[in-house]
């Protein structure tokens, strides 16, 4: 059973709070939405969690509730790693572009 924790609706600051999550104590974190749209994650979360500047993120919401997933996109470097990877890989079970080819192919008409 899902425990529903009341939140006051107006918020001013950003600031550590507590409630009763059911019978426990849990702190939680206030902030507010601006006028742009924009919600700021508290500084000790951020530290916490190692979140930087620029982090990238994907967002599930529904009904009062939003998740926030850290992503971590590869650099192009890691690509670059990959790819040549995938080409050795590829070479060595002698699997051609040709190959790559007719095989995207198929899948794309179903096949």
């Amino acid at each position: 059973m899902v425990q529903v924790c009341d939140i006051e609706s107006k918020i001013d600051i950003v600031r550590p709070s507590y409630f009763y999550c059911g019978d426990q104590l849990t702190e939680v974190n206030l902030t507010r939405l601006s006028s742009k749209g924009q919600v700021v994650i508290p500084k000790g979360l951020r530290e916490t969690l190692g979140l930087d500047e620029g982090a990238v993120f994907a967002m599930y919401g529904k009904d009062d509730t939003i998740i926030l997933k850290r992503l971590d996109i590869p650099s192009d470097s890691d690509f670059e790693r990959i790819l040549e990877w995938g080409e050795k890989v590829a070479r060595e079970k002698g699997i051609t572009r040709k190959d790559v080819i007719q095989a995207i192919n198929e899948e794309r008409s179903g096949g």
